[in-house]
């Protein structure tokens, strides 16, 4: 048990001695909606950073043929885990109810 908590202790120095950052603390339900009125559906630790990947063409290929347009909808949520099942029951409703989800300036497509 011992050598388990040394060896994540060893992985998360070194993690920061590489500059790189720890396991972030909230993760993000998204929805994009695509210049012809499509709504993609996903999950990020960094919105800002995940829509300018969508926007390169980076990641999904929802986006080769109907490029992004705005983020219309974030919910933050504590673990992926939970944000993956968000994700998950949101892409199983019907558009009429995330279109519900949306705030009233969406709602108008």
């Amino acid at each position: 048990m011992q050598d388990t908590a040394n060896a994540a202790h060893a992985t998360m120095a070194s993690t920061a001695s590489a500059g790189l950052r720890p396991t972030p603390s909230h993760w993000y339900v998204y929805m994009i909606k695509t210049r012809t009125g499509k709504l993609y559906t996903g999950i990020t630790t960094c919105l800002a950073r995940r829509y300018r990947e969508h926007c390169r063409g980076q990641g999904a290929k929802f986006f080769f043929s109907d490029p992004p347009e705005a983020i219309v909808y974030q919910a933050p949520y504590p673990c992926r885990s939970s944000a993956s099942k968000e994700e998950y029951r949101i892409k199983q409703l019907p558009r009429r109810e995330k279109l519900q989800m949306l705030a009233p300036a969406v709602l108008s497509d």
